[in-house]
Parts: structure tokens; sequence; C-alpha cells
């Protein structure tokens, strides 16, 4: 964690060439994402795959998030489920609800060095997405559930495997998540680790409300750096560029 409130953001972040990001409720605000709309379609999916009562089926589906780091993983463990006809089936949302964000696209062209997406998504919604805000040119590459062979965040393994495909030195790369239990992963492979700092209830730990929060803010504190706007705080790494 960086302790020296004296030194400027971007010494701190000298020596990052990588900037690895998460898609959903980091690239753009959580208020303002289709993750209702995914959330529901998850939950009718189960409903539907094993005859339960949406009530039910929702407790189901936060079961195996919590207990596997996706819902998906959880139904092709349990059950078998096709994970193919699963993602085609949650992902048919509309993202028109994102709005563009002419500001994070001039703030992402003034950072340095690489970019790549690392989602529990897949290529095809990333892209949609990506190209809502309006920064999908930033990327060259998407890492996402398919490349990872449905082993979701925040498993070590498919951080590895993100690492190799995409010919990253963890010592050199930045990870930049809205979840702080996938950027403990991260931190352990030697990336510096930036917290988008979200408090929502739906990406709470365990099942249990009581204290959860507390309990969140608490591992997110462990991030090397706590952001409460992404842009502002890419504008204040830009520097980094001009020297």
């Amino acid at each position: 964690m960086n302790t020296d409130a004296s030194r400027p953001l971007h010494a701190a972040l000298a020596h990052v060439d990588t900037w690895v990001f998460d898609l959903d409720n980091t690239l753009y605000p959580v208020a303002c994402g289709p993750y209702p709309q995914i959330d529901q379609r998850i939950r009718a999916f189960i409903a539907r795959a094993l005859c339960l009562d949406l009530d039910t089926a929702y407790e189901r589906q936060k079961q195996y998030f919590h207990a596997y780091g996706t819902s998906l993983l959880g139904m092709t463990r349990e059950h078998g489920t096709d994970p193919q006809e699963f993602l085609a089936y949650v992902h048919d949302v509309d993202v028109t609800c994102i709005p563009s964000d002419a500001g994070l696209d001039e703030a992402l062209t003034q950072l340095p060095g690489r970019k790549i997406i690392f989602t529990n998504a897949d290529v095809p919604y990333a892209e949609r997405v990506l190209d809502r805000i309006g920064i999908r040119r930033h990327f060259d590459l998407i890492f996402d559930i398919v490349a990872a062979d449905y082993i979701p965040k925040p498993h070590r393994a498919t951080y590895e495997g993100m690492l190799a495909r995409a010919g990253i030195d963890p010592r050199t790369a930045a990870m930049v998540d809205d979840l702080p239990r996938n950027l403990e992963p991260a931190a352990a492979l030697g990336m510096t680790t930036v917290w988008v700092k979200n408090d929502g209830e739906w990406a709470l730990p365990g099942n249990s409300r009581e204290g959860l929060r507390q309990q969140y803010a608490e591992i997110g504190a462990k991030a090397h750096h706590v952001v409460e706007h992404l842009e502002t705080w890419i504008r204040a790494v830009a520097p980094l560029g001009a020297r």
C-alpha cells in the first residue's frame, strides 16, 4: 500500500506499463449499468433450468455467486449447464442504459502503457459495452470468461492464464477492479491493485448483510490505491506520459 502521502500518485505508479481493467461497474458507474437486467436474467435462467420459483432461484443464484465466483460456474459444476447457452441468455440485455463517456475516453488517451480488459463476462458483451462507452479503441485484448475456461475471477489460475496469454510481467502491471476480492490474487502475484470503490450489496461477500459493509471497506482498504472516480484518478496518473 502507498503510505507516503508526500509522494505524487504518478511516482508510485511509475513502474506500471500495463493496465488491466475490469469491465462492469469499473469502467462505468454502478448506478447506470445493465447489471439489474443481467441479475434478473440469471435468476430466470436458473428458475427455468432447475424448475424453481423465482425466489428460490435467486437464493441459489447468490449461493453460487459467493461460492464459485459466478453463478455460471455454480451451474456448470452442480448441474452441467452449457456455459454458452447461459452466457447468450444472460447477456441479452439493453446496454443503452450505459452513457457514452468522452471524459474517460480522453483520460485513457493520456494514460501511457498497454491496456487490456479482464472480465467474467464474454467478448461479445464486453465489446458492446466498450462501444457504448466509446472506449473500445484503447484495449488490444479482452481476456474473457471463455478464455479462462469458464473459471472466473478471483480464482488464481485464471489470473495466471491472463498474464501468460497477454505476456504481462505482473511486477509492472496494475489491475483496476470494483471488487476487492478480485484484487487479492492480483496483489499476491505482484500486481499493483486499484480499487474503484463500490459498496453495492450485490457485490458484498457472504450471505448475511449484518456488518458486511464494514467488512467490505476493510478488504478494500488493503488495495494499493482506492479510487472514488476513475476518470479523475486516471488524469492524476496521466502525467507519467509527459516525463
